[in-house]
C-alpha cells in the first residue's frame, strides 16, 4: 500500500492511498469519526475504476490535548487493527462450535 500526502498543515491532512477502494476507506473513515478531537473525516473516489481513493481528515479547532490528524490516522489504524484481530478471533470461536454440533 503505498500512501502520497497531498497536504498537511497543523489541523488538516489529505492523503491519497493507492490500490484502495471503498471497503478499506469507509472503515477507516468510521474509525476516524469516532474520535472526539476529529472535526471531519471522509474520502473521495472520482473513478473507482482508474482513481487512487484520497482521505481527508480535518481536527476540531481548540482541541486539548492538540492533537495532529497524522496522529488520528494512526490511531484509527490501530483501532481497525485491533478489531480485526477481535473478528477473527470470534469467528474462529463460532466456527469452532458449529463443527462440535
Amino acid at each position: 500500500m503505498n500512501i502520497k500526502v497531498l497536504k498537511k498543515t497543523s489541523d488538516e491532512l489529505r492523503i491519497e492511498i493507492e490500490g484502495e477502494g471503498h471497503t478499506f476507506c469507509n472503515v477507516l473513515q468510521r474509525a476516524l469519526l469516532e474520535d472526539e478531537t476529529v472535526e471531519m473525516a471522509g474520502y473521495d473516489i472520482s473513478h473507482p475504476l482508474v482513481a487512487n481513493p484520497i482521505v481527508h481528515v480535518r481536527m476540531k479547532e481548540g482541541r486539548k490535548p492538540e492533537k495532529k490528524p497524522e496522529n488520528a490516522l494512526r490511531e484509527a489504524a490501530a483501532k481497525i487493527k485491533r478489531q480485526t484481530k477481535q473478528f477473527r478471533i470470534s469467528l474462529k470461536k463460532a466456527l469452532k462450535e458449529w463443527q462440535q454440533k
